[in-house]
């Protein structure tokens, strides 16, 4: 049983609590044991405006295969005894994730320094200011840096925990929780395609180009031919689209490519050379391919685990754009 404890500091963020407590709290998530702890057992204040109570202390800390750190603020470093707690967990081998602003207890146990880091895209450049030994990624989702992992803001925490599960179990336990959360087991892109950025000016967004593209993605299509109907030179398009979504053109159509591979998989008993070519990879080896690299299983392996019966014809409609 891999133990989980959830380490909460004072002025703790609640649905940074409630994310490893909902993802690896409930019995229906096998292999995972929940527990969260706090320096001074009793109530504990929250940034809500309302008390939370913790029973157990850091002693906690001693057995957990994993200890995550929830946001908290304001984003003022831990206690000494807190920040000993937690190097004392790394140094015995613990796995060590923090989510949102979490970051900021690693990066002041020196957890992070010389490491690779994220946090909410909102403090990421106060993160590196106070931290200049931290190298800041404010546009990815959450980075693993091998025994210390940490995530964006508030609901990047989920895919963290996703990332997590799916390490730990694989693909299919990882895809099973996602589903009970209700969420993508996996978001392409990163945190800027949900920064505020003023619209263009000179004409609308690329919707429109992204949902033909969705409906074209049986064929080859190269930037230049996304760009020609977007009405735009290669260059700018690719700019303005990783500004738009936050990922390259090739990057979002090779994941739409394969969120349709996996729905014509679960939905469909077609041969898997036509889901390869109705989705635009061409054959049935680069669906193996892509298959294995994004969802370390394969095509048959993949059907026989989310077959879904009973599904019409009208059911086989491609899905607009999403992202």
């Amino acid at each position: 049983m891999h133990r989980v404890v959830a380490l909460v500091v004072p002025d703790v963020i609640i649905f940074d609590l409630a994310i490893p407590a909902e993802i690896f709290g409930r019995e229906v998530e096998p292999g995972y044991s929940f527990a969260v702890c706090t320096e001074h057992p009793g109530m504990v204040s929250s940034a809500s405006g309302f008390d939370v109570r913790i029973n157990q202390g850091l002693e906690l800390l001693e057995q957990a295969d994993t200890v995550i750190v929830p946001g908290f603020f304001p984003r003022d470093s831990p206690s000494p005894v807190v920040i000993d707690a937690l190097r004392d967990a790394s140094a015995r081998g613990a796995r060590v994730a923090s989510v949102c602003v979490g970051a900021f207890a690693l990066a002041a146990a020196g957890l992070l320094d010389g490491r690779s880091a994220t946090t909410h895209w909102e403090f990421a450049d106060e993160l590196a200011t106070r931290f200049p030994a931290v190298r800041v990624l404010p546009e990815v989702l959450y980075v693993d840096e091998g025994e210390v992992l940490t995530s964006a803001g508030i609901a990047a925490g989920i895919d963290l925990c996703l990332y997590m599960i799916r390490s730990d179990y694989g693909a299919v336990a990882a895809t099973e929780a996602s589903r009970r959360m209700v969420t993508p087991v996996h978001r392409p892109g990163g945190q800027l395609q949900f920064m505020e950025r003023p619209v263009p000016q000179d004409g609308p967004g690329l919707a429109a180009t992204r949902a033909w593209a969705i409906q074209e993605m049986h064929r080859p299509l190269t930037i230049a031919d996304l760009a020609r109907h977007a009405g735009y030179s290669s260059r700018t398009f690719a700019r303005r689209f990783v500004a738009e979504v936050g990922i390259t053109p090739l990057r979002w159509l090779t994941e739409e490519r394969l969120g349709e591979a996996r729905r014509l998989l679960e939905v469909t008993e077609m041969p898997i050379e036509e889901v390869a070519r109705r989705c635009g990879l061409g054959t049935a080896a680069n669906l193996r391919l892509h298959l294995a690299r994004h969802e370390a299983t394969t095509p048959t392996a993949y059907r026989r685990a989310f077959r879904i019966s009973g599904i019409s014809g009208n059911d086989l409609r491609r899905p607009v754009a999403t992202s």
